[in-house]
């Protein structure tokens, strides 16, 4: 049995690709496509790990974000005519923000934050990176579920001059630091939430 015979609806890819454009024009996409190398990636289920780790970040970064910047969650962030990930969590400058947006440029994000699962593994710890460093962005925050499954921060900051992130940290238990602004979240709280 073919793929087409299993998936006879999904869109067959252009000889040079899928753009950012097609993204949001191709119908029936499923939710949270994102667009990785000029083709289509479509994200499984995620773990309670995964949704509770990202509220409990993202109602953190929240509460300390100055009023300069916003905290959005898996919205599209087009890097370029070819890529358009949607990381978990991104953190914009409040310019930049739109109720109606569906997407926000590169240009606009201060903070990228990628929740590592399972089916994500390798975009999440090795291509995203390198694809938001490219684009200039100048944090990016990796986590992965600790031995006790609490989430592990690993903060890098983009090097501009070889567009590569250096990292910062790894934080275990709190995540404190003062870049991009003041962050003090205890990771422990996952076990409340």
């Amino acid at each position: 049995m073919d793929v087409e015979d299993l998936f006879p609806d999904w869109p067959r890819p252009p000889y040079e690709g899928f753009t950012a454009e097609d993204l949001f024009r191709v119908p029936g996409l499923p939710a949270h496509t994102q667009l990785i190398d000029g083709s289509f990636v479509y994200r499984s289920r995620q773990s309670a790990f995964h949704t509770t780790t990202n509220c409990l970040l993202q109602n953190g970064l929240f509460r300390a974000a100055p009023d300069s910047l916003k905290v959005v969650r898996e919205m599209v962030v087009v890097l370029g005519r070819r890529q358009a990930p949607e990381p978990d969590i991104a953190v914009i400058k409040a310019e930049a923000r739109d109720l109606h947006a569906d997407r926000y440029e590169g240009r606009d994000v201060v903070l990228t934050l990628e929740t590592v699962s399972p089916d994500s593994e390798e975009r999440d710890r090795c291509r995203k990176p390198q694809l938001y460093a490219e684009a200039g962005i100048p944090f990016f925050w990796r986590v992965e579920p600790g031995p006790d499954w609490r989430p592990v921060v690993h903060t890098y900051e983009l090097d501009p001059e070889a567009r590569a992130y250096v990292p910062t940290g790894v934080h275990r238990g709190r995540l404190k630091t003062t870049v991009p602004f003041d962050v003090d979240i205890d990771l422990t709280g996952i076990d409340r939430l």
